[in-house]
């Protein structure tokens, strides 16, 4: 059976200073240049939120063409959006193994020195509207995470809902996720996801 972590939150926006400056007035931190994905036409910021999470701030990149695929976390329509939580991210160590129709298909990725392979449902769309995660394989080290700034922030609790609550329950499960940040999943209409973060400032929340 696959094990799965929290990796780290995404927060789509219409631009990258947009998105920076939505977790810069929540959290009181800002978020560190990241860099640029040719082959999704997208860039992002980044947040580090422990030793192995991380909090990325995601955006259509204008000076990229066009990826010529449906760009991942929903980014096509997150142009017309304001930033939000829009999903979070499971680090496994058999993606193979933990991948199901839900999550997509697998693709290989590349930024810089990083390499990795990450699951993109069909249209750029997100498990459970966003409630459940895309899965990420890390082929590199050290953990992206490991290489950002001390940000004084660390990830303390997610919580979600969802009409589907009890199949995201499923899901987790059958990923083997370890729960080590308090993630909870309740039944709900209107589907979205609170990040509760430790800050310099205190406990402060994305949603």
């Amino acid at each position: 059976m696959p094990h799965s972590h929290l990796d780290h939150l995404v927060v789509t926006a219409p631009t990258l200073a947009a998105g920076v400056a939505y977790v810069q007035a929540a959290l009181g931190v800002a978020p560190q240049p990241g860099g640029r994905h040719p082959r999704m036409g997208t860039h992002n910021c980044l947040l580090k939120l422990g030793p192995r999470t991380y909090l990325e701030v995601i955006a259509v990149d204008p000076g990229a063409g066009e990826p010529g695929l449906p760009r991942w976390f929903g980014l096509d329509q997150a142009r017309e959006r304001p930033p939000r939580l829009a999903t979070w991210v499971a680090r496994t160590d058999d993606i193979q193994a933990a991948a199901a129709p839900v999550f997509g298909r697998i693709e290989p990725m590349e930024r810089g020195a990083l390499r990795w392979s990450i699951t993109l449902p069909e249209q750029g769309g997100m498990p459970f509207d966003g409630v459940g995660p895309a899965l990420i394989q890390w082929h590199t080290e050290p953990h992206p995470a490991a290489t950002l700034p001390e940000s004084g922030c660390s990830l303390i609790g997610l919580d979600g809902r969802h009409a589907q609550a009890a199949q995201v329950a499923e899901l987790l499960r059958a990923i083997g996720f370890r729960n080590e940040f308090k993630a909870a999943f309740q039944p709900g209409d209107t589907p979205g996801l609170v990040a509760r973060i430790l800050t310099p400032g205190g406990v402060r929340t994305l949603s």
